[in-house]
């Protein structure tokens, strides 16, 4: 596919990005300001929860919670209440930046964000998450997220309540394009930001499509996804956090390539 600016530095790259829709559409238009082609196959699908009881629940009791955590931007979309609604005693806790901006977006208070890694484990290093026993902790999450955090956090003593507030679900189209584009070589890049959405991706891949999807660059949001990736047979990285650091990875590595003889 032609690029119009040749010299913008990633002209005539192709990344697939297999983020859900709403996320995958802002890190789209960053690439294609740097010439790149962003070719969005979205590897979970992001639904509405199929009962929203303990969602509304929970929103009409957030003034008896002590701590509430958004575990991702989807947490936030599917899961936060209007901004009004927010007691402004309650502190928000966020695994990373996306979800930080996510928070900030739909006007809540500014949340919290781990000093060490952007995951569950920088959550539970956090200081202010040591001392919480007897203290209620609610966490907006998927309905099928992983409970490390609540483990750690109810090991200290708190009382943790998980508010499902999306789901997911493994995509049911757009298989052929994808194929289509694999198969024609038209991308260098992957892009992975959970170790589902992977297994979705491979789940749907034919054995003639995967050698090409070995062939490309794989950037993995963490270092677990970069892991399961690896051990699938691709040629994964990890990238330093949010679409910024996904763009620097992108950056780099393609500047690299183009320097060599």
């Amino acid at each position: 596919m032609p690029f119009e600016n040749a010299q913008a530095p990633l002209a005539g790259v192709g990344v697939i990005v297999t983020r859900p829709v709403r996320q995958a559409s802002t890190v789209a238009q960053r690439l294609a300001t740097l010439g790149a082609r962003a070719i969005v196959w979205p590897a979970i699908v992001i639904l509405p929860p199929a009962d929203t009881g303990p969602l509304d629940r929970a929103h009409r009791q957030l003034r008896d919670y002590h701590l509430a955590v958004f575990v991702s931007p989807n947490a936030v979309e599917y899961g936060a209440p209007d901004a009004a609604l927010w007691p402004a005693s309650l502190p928000i806790y966020a695994p990373g930046l996306g979800t930080a901006e996510a928070v900030a977006a739909v006007g809540l208070p500014a949340a919290h964000v781990p000093a060490t890694t952007f995951d569950s484990d920088g959550l539970i290093a956090l200081a202010a998450l040591r001392d919480v026993a007897g203290k209620r902790v609610v966490i907006f999450r998927g309905d099928d997220g992983r409970a490390q955090l609540g483990d750690a956090l109810r090991a200290r003593g708190a009382i943790v309540e998980y508010i499902p507030c999306y789901r997911r679900a493994a995509p049911r189209s757009g298989t052929e394009g994808l194929l289509r584009v694999l198969k024609a070589r038209e991308a260098q890049a992957l892009s992975l930001t959970s170790v589902e959405g992977l297994t979705n991706l491979l789940a749907v891949l034919d054995r003639s499509a995967f050698p090409a999807l070995a062939a490309l660059k794989t950037f993995a949001a963490h270092p677990r996804i970069a892991a399961a990736a690896c051990s699938a047979g691709l040629d994964a990285m990890v990238t330093p956090p949010g679409d910024a650091g996904l763009i620097a990875a992108l950056l780099e590595w393609f500047a690299r390539q183009r320097q060599r003889p």
